[in-house]
């Protein structure tokens, strides 16, 4: 009875374990603004890398193209390098090796024919939707590498308040009185998780120029990039370097593993000190978002190794037991093996000495005869 009561127990134990692991993982999964690299590349020869500037020394539009001109330049060097080095490695032969964008937060006051709004607003440039697919209700993204700037992408809410519906693509608002077309609407996120981080409020998405010339603009505050990693860190510290901003007035990290097991196990291991942050740095909404979705994927996973060690310790003392009243030693298994492996090739070598035999045979036929119509006897020898 004791034992059926410790083997229901570990099983039930077991089962938490595994839905907890998978909790876990869905969790990390669900945050697309996390997942660039994985849809960039399915070999996973890249890194997704962002970067969050101090409000005190923003990042400028001429420093981030500076740091563009050299990005090809430098993979370029290093698959050169391992070219040489490595000679059966082929090159990569993508159209597009990098991908980048950048935001700056802000206000912004748009106006229709309907009504006036102010709302929370991103500049933003480069590729950002590729970054953050947010969920369209209508319509299609626009790109901050558009020679036209003045178009936007704003939520349901500021639809319905400039509009009155959600299905206005291709409708004009004015930003100080310059007409700029809705080429999208976007379902704002919601959730405990982006209420607290920020996103409770009308939220619109605008050029980084719009938003400089035309709102309040506090300033680059985030860049983000997936690249070539050919060497472990490669791209980390390229964008470090590249950037160039004091270790004070940036913080930057590497995506990919950011809700693996191993950084589960240390943001566990800074728990207590990691919220701490002597910065003066205003993350979006999204790595607040991110930020809290590691808090929850670090306490599963803490919840889920507990529930595992239960069963793996009753594993253990029945193997103990098991093993102490096995009745036999590894001596013993060492010769049973030996013995099945020359038994095994003796029946080789009795298999090989038949059928030379029957060669010989068919070799001995009798003239006017063929193989299957003999009875092998000592008379047909």
């Amino acid at each position: 009875m004791k034992r059926l009561v410790l083997l229901i127990s570990g099983g039930i134990s077991f089962l938490i374990f595994l839905i907890l692991f998978l909790v876990a993982r869905s969790v990390g999964h669900s945050q697309d603004s996390q997942l660039m690299a994985e849809r960039w590349s399915v070999k996973k020869d890249v890194a997704q890398i962002s970067c969050f500037f101090s409000v005190n020394a923003p990042l400028s539009e001429d420093a981030i193209e500076e740091f563009e001109h050299s990005i090809d330049g430098a993979i370029q060097e290093v698959m050169l390098t391992q070219q040489t080095t490595v000679p059966n490695r082929e090159p990569s032969v993508s159209a597009r090796l990098w991908v980048d964008a950048y935001s700056a937060s802000g206000r912004i006051m748009l106006s229709s024919e309907r009504a006036t709004l102010e709302a929370d607003a991103y500049g933003i440039g480069g590729d950002f939707f590729l970054f953050h697919p947010l969920r369209l209700v209508t319509g299609a993204y626009f790109s901050g590498n558009d020679l036209m700037q003045d178009y936007c992408v704003i939520d349901e809410d500021a639809a319905w308040q400039l509009f009155g519906s959600s299905d206005v693509v291709g409708q004009m608002v004015t930003i100080r009185g310059i007409p700029h077309m809705v080429t999208g609407v976007i379902e704002r996120p919601e959730g405990r998780l982006e209420e607290a981080a920020g996103l409770s409020g009308t939220v619109v998405y605008v050029s980084y120029k719009t938003l400089s010339e035309l709102g309040t603009n506090n300033g680059i505050s985030h860049y983000e990039i997936v690249m070539p990693n050919p060497i472990s860190n490669f791209a980390l510290n390229f964008v470090k370097d590249g950037l160039g901003a004091s270790e004070k007035d940036m913080e930057i990290l590497e995506n990919n593993s950011r809700y693996s097991f191993v950084s589960s196990l240390q943001n566990i291991r800074a728990f207590g000190t990691r919220s701490m942050n002597g910065k003066a740095i205003i993350y979006p909404y999204w790595e607040n978002v991110a930020r809290g979705c590691e808090d929850i994927v670090a306490l599963l996973t803490f919840l889920y190794l507990i529930f595992l060690l239960y069963p793996v310790i009753l594993a253990l003392v029945w193997f103990i037991r098991w093993w102490r009243h096995k009745g036999w030693t590894l001596k013993d298994v060492y010769h049973i093996g030996k013995d099945k492996w020359e038994r095994y090739l003796e029946r080789r070598r009795a298999e090989k000495a038949s059928g030379q035999k029957g060669a010989k045979r068919r070799f001995q036929l009798p003239i006017g005869k063929r193989e299957e119509d003999l009875d092998w006897d000592e008379e047909d020898l």
